[in-house]
């Protein structure tokens, strides 16, 4: 899916931190319909039901609330396992035109839109209930929606409805309808999503012809029973409407455990096999003690299977029959720098840099071609409309001569110094920052490599509007296959830049002319048409270099020699498809 707390997003780098994140899609190489990448042997067959999975975690999973969570391995996990919505992506698919279409789930057909698309309509099935066996019912669906408007208490998701749904804004910009807890201008939203019978329609102030996707692809659109909800307190408390139930309590630091829920109907829900019993999270383990296990496959491991990067160090022990059990396929999540408006103003200056920035040491420091591949714009090339551009030179980069000509031609000192804030993380990724550092050293930088933990004080500091770093990096994918949800969300001023915040614009940028084609974008109901103009907005963001594209990460997962029906789907970000995977009989 995707930092609006995107924590997952940023941290979604096997080049910097842990693979995490939001969006949806994948793709695997040179085609957008290639699917997610070398998937060789990934083929959904009548799978095995039955048998226990581990699923090993290193990153806490800082939500279960389906309003809230907004890290693409949670919303991929919990849209097979627990919650049900309108649409769905496909179970099981690499193929990228067919993973990202979306297909009915609780609702009769994949929705209706009005001519604009200014006004989209949903059915509810008959049949489909909780897990106490109460029916889902449409206001169920209002009330999951109005409760991201209390941003107060829902916190840390998705907030696209707020900037879409026809409900007047206050003088601060602020929607005049406060959520569900306080009942405040309760009569605005009541106008802009309503219920006749079980069919829902929902008034948006600007087209949203995508708005399928963005259901398919986040949590944020499901459905939450009223009586169930507690607030901030319903955040690791999930109430399930889909094949599986939580067991007991989750513990954020050590995880939880799901298991069937007899109330779910598999001959209605045909998307999700539910092929396993129960699956267990096991949540706090270091990154190298998850690969060690699944290699040595021993004991209750050789079910296990992870959304963990096997680290560079390891790479050596992937061979014979534990490369058997690794996929190795490109991700939607692309890494990039963004200098600092505020700082270097000097447009030759940053094209200096985004010269000089040597993609291929970079991604030869984490690890090679294994770990990522080099990028030419910020938008993947999983997301429809992409398309490379040559301003930022070479893929590989790195170009010394040329950044040093720019400096002279802007008639600065040099060394020119530069302070590059980054997020800590592995040994590979600091030996990554350093290759960046010696390429623009050598092109007439003198550049402070500025390391801060991304638990805290990374983007405390990186999202003040007065911030003294000079080049910023940054990670990002798709919250659903469109560049709406890639270039306005980074560099859309009006929507980031307030006196105490630039949101998830790091370096400031504030162009008229960036935001007028957003807006022309965005009020473009012909996604072809709307494509065009996206192309145009990065071909201006790429010639005011108001970002420095570095590299497209890879996922490099291994799984026990249990699992079958194993599938990296484009529809669950490259994740490992729950809705499919199952355990091979002779290891139950």
């Amino acid at each position: 899916m995707g930092r609006t707390r995107k924590r997952f997003v940023a941290l979604a780098t096997s080049a910097v931190v842990a693979a995490s994140l939001a969006a949806c899609g994948g793709d695997g190489g040179s085609s957008s319909n290639d699917g997610v990448g070398n998937q060789e042997g990934q083929e959904v067959t009548e799978a095995t039901k039955g048998g226990s999975i581990t699923y090993l975690q290193s990153s806490v999973t800082e939500h279960l609330d389906p309003q809230r969570v907004y890290v693409g391995r949670d919303i991929s996990n919990l849209g097979r396992l627990v919650y049900r919505s309108w649409v769905q992506f496909p179970s099981g698919t690499t193929d990228a035109t067919e993973g990202t279409t979306p297909i009915a789930d609780l609702a009769t057909d994949t929705g209706t839109a009005n001519e604009d698309a200014t006004e989209w309509q949903f059915t509810l099935k008959d049949g489909p209930v909780w897990q106490d066996g109460e029916p889902i019912t449409c206001e169920d669906f209002a009330y999951g929606v109005s409760r991201t408007f209390a941003t107060d208490v829902i916190t840390g998701g998705p907030n696209y409805i707020i900037g879409y749904l026809d409900v007047p804004t206050a003088d601060d910009g602020s929607s005049q309808y406060k959520g569900p807890y306080t009942g405040e201008g309760q009569e605005l939203f009541d106008q802009a999503v309503s219920c006749d019978g079980n069919t829902i329609t929902y008034k948006f102030k600007k087209p949203w012809p995508d708005f399928p996707l963005a259901i398919a692809s986040l949590r944020a659109f499901d459905p939450v029973r009223e009586d169930q909800d507690k607030g901030d307190r319903s955040d690791l408390v999930p109430f399930s409407s889909g094949p599986y139930m939580l067991d007991g309590e989750w513990d954020e630091d050590s995880g939880g455990t799901f298991v069937r829920n007899p109330e779910w109907d598999g001959e209605e829900d045909t998307n999700r096999q539910a092929n396993f019993d129960d699956i267990t999270f096991e949540v706090g383990v270091e990154p190298e003690t998850i690969i060690e296990r699944l290699i040595a496959d021993q004991g209750e491991d050789t079910t296990a299977i992870a959304a963990q990067n096997i680290t560079s160090a390891q790479y050596n022990q992937i061979t014979g029959d534990v490369a058997e059990r690794a996929v190795n396929i490109q991700s939607p999540f692309t890494n990039y720098l963004v200098p600092n408006f505020n700082q270097i103003e000097d447009v030759k200056v940053r094209q200096a840099l985004a010269l000089a920035t040597n993609r291929a040491a970079y991604i030869g420091a984490l690890g090679g071609e294994l770990a990522s591949t080099p990028a030419q714009t910020i938008v993947s090339p999983d997301v429809p409309g992409h398309q490379p551009l040559d301003t930022f030179g070479s893929a590989e980069g790195g170009d010394v001569d040329g950044a040093k000509a720019l400096l002279e031609e802007a008639g600065v000192e040099m060394p020119y110094p530069i302070t590059l804030t980054y997020p800590i993380g592995s040994a590979s990724s600091e030996n990554a920052f350093a290759a960046l550092k010696q390429t623009y050293d050598q092109a007439g930088f003198e550049v402070t490599l500025d390391g801060l933990d991304p638990s805290g004080p990374y983007y405390e500091t990186i999202q003040k509007p007065d911030s003294e770093s000079d080049l910023i990096w940054g990670g990002w994918g798709a919250d659903w296959p469109s560049i709406s949800t890639v270039l306005p969300p980074l560099f859309d001023s009006r929507l980031n830049l307030t006196a105490n915040s630039n949101g998830q614009d790091y370096g400031n940028y504030d162009s008229d002319e960036a935001n007028a084609l957003i807006d022309e974008a965005l009020a473009e109901t012909d996604l072809d048409a709307a494509n065009e103009l996206w192309g145009q907005l990065d071909q201006l963001l790429a010639d005011d270099v108001a970002y420095i594209p570095l590299d497209t990460t890879n996922f490099y997962y291994l799984r026990g020699s249990g699992i079958e029906n194993y599938v990296n789907s484009v529809s669950t970000s490259g994740y490992p498809d729950l809705g499919v995977i199952a355990v091979a009989e002779d290891a139950q």
